[in-house]
């Protein structure tokens, strides 16, 4: 666990242009970030500069680099308002000589928009909480366990105990609301902001409605539907549409929502359901982010409520369906549905038990969760 599974490509990546990662706060950007860094180095490193720090605000705006660094890491420098310029200007005249490795807690590649295009002069790596595979190559029921109960957060789940996790939980989410989003957002209804926030975890497994969040918080529909873009830029959530087909009378417009730390979620079969989720959407950010595909996350549900939890594509066409299940009963007769309905190729049910049957290209392959993990080598 002391190399994430994105520093390989990173290194790689860094020979040929800039590499921003982007991330939730605190999922170890920072830490992997001076990993690679020549030597055993820390965040006194001559090469680390943090927007956040006011002695490194003043050098980054001043566009004065470390000498003799052949790699300079800038942290939350999207925080500044010119910043694309002012990278575009130190890359442009030190790219020969110096490499450039941009973090942050947001969507950089939707806060670079605007201004000077960085277009063409980096990489981009989203860096996603511990799964089970990153964490060993044989996962066991317990590590499934241990991940399921914190999160995948490298705080919480390598401390593993109930209490630092609640207060873990509180303080994670006060500074992205009330710190990070203040720096990119200008937006004055923070109370409303924590209140959508408390009452999402129970909307995680089902559509979601936002007119029913609306009504609860008494704001426009438009106005739910903007914050939770602003929570999705701040990765604190994410949202999947729904998967059509000819033969099927698929819902076409209700997202459903999941959180990247899907610790937050309390009731059993949705966080499972969740954590299936986070694992899905790292393996479709690896694929999109080192191989270059076009991947996406979806679910599939008709207007009869039949339903499979999610459908991965890859460049438009659908790669594998996946159902989940808490315990290891027979497979879901949604599955076989939508199997003769659509041109899904494989089909597989994951649960938290230990009975494996069935087949996933003819059938439905009923699986354990980690071994699911290590069928498809997700990352």
């Amino acid at each position: 666990m002391n190399i994430r599974y994105i520093e390989d490509c990173v290194t790689q990546d860094l020979s040929e242009k800039m590499v921003f990662i982007g991330g939730p706060r605190q999922v170890g950007k920072t830490t992997c970030a001076l990993s690679m860094l020549p030597g055993n180095q820390d965040e006194t490193s001559p090469a680390y500069l943090n927007w956040d720090l006011l002695e490194d605000r003043e050098r980054i705006i001043a566009a004065q680099l470390p000498p003799n660094e052949k790699l300079v890491i800038l942290d939350e420098i999207h925080k500044y308002v010119n910043w694309r310029n002012l990278i575009k200007g130190l890359y442009d005249k030190n790219k020969s000589s110096v490499s450039f490795l941009v973090t942050g807690s947001a969507k950089l590649d939707y806060y670079r928009k605007g201004g000077d295009s960085l277009q063409g002069r980096y990489h981009y790596h989203r860096l996603h909480p511990f799964s089970v595979t990153e964490l060993t190559t044989t996962p066991d029921a317990a590590t499934v366990e241990q991940l399921l109960q914190f999160g995948g957060f490298p705080e919480p789940f390598l401390k593993a105990t109930d209490r630092f996790h609640r207060r873990w939980l509180r303080e994670h989410a006060h500074r992205v609301i009330h710190e990070d989003l203040g720096d990119l957002e200008s937006v004055k209804e923070i109370s409303h902001l924590d209140l959508l926030l408390h009452h999402l975890p129970a909307c995680v497994g089902s559509p979601l409605s936002v007119n029913r969040l609306s009504k609860l918080l008494q704001v426009a529909p438009q106005t739910v539907d903007r914050w939770l873009t602003i929570f999705e830029r701040l990765y604190l959530s994410y949202r999947i549409p729904p998967f059509g087909g000819a033969k099927i009378r698929a819902v076409r417009k209700e997202k459903k929502l999941y959180f990247w730390d899907w610790s937050r979620v309390p009731q059993p079969g949705p966080r499972f359901e969740n954590m299936v989720a986070g694992h899905l959407l790292k393996y479709c950010h690896w694929q999109e982010d080192t191989e270059g595909y076009d991947m996406e996350l979806r679910y599939v549900r008709d207007t009869d409520k039949r339903e499979v939890d999610f459908v991965v594509l890859r460049d438009g066409s659908p790669e594998f369906a996946v159902e989940c299940k808490t315990g290891d009963r027979r497979a879901s007769p949604a599955c076989r549905y939508f199997r003769e309905r659509t041109d899904i190729p494989r089909f597989y049910q994951v649960h938290l038990g230990e009975k494996s049957f069935g087949n996933a290209d003819s059938a439905t392959l009923v699986l354990p969760f980690s071994s699911f993990c290590q069928e498809l080598r997700l990352p």
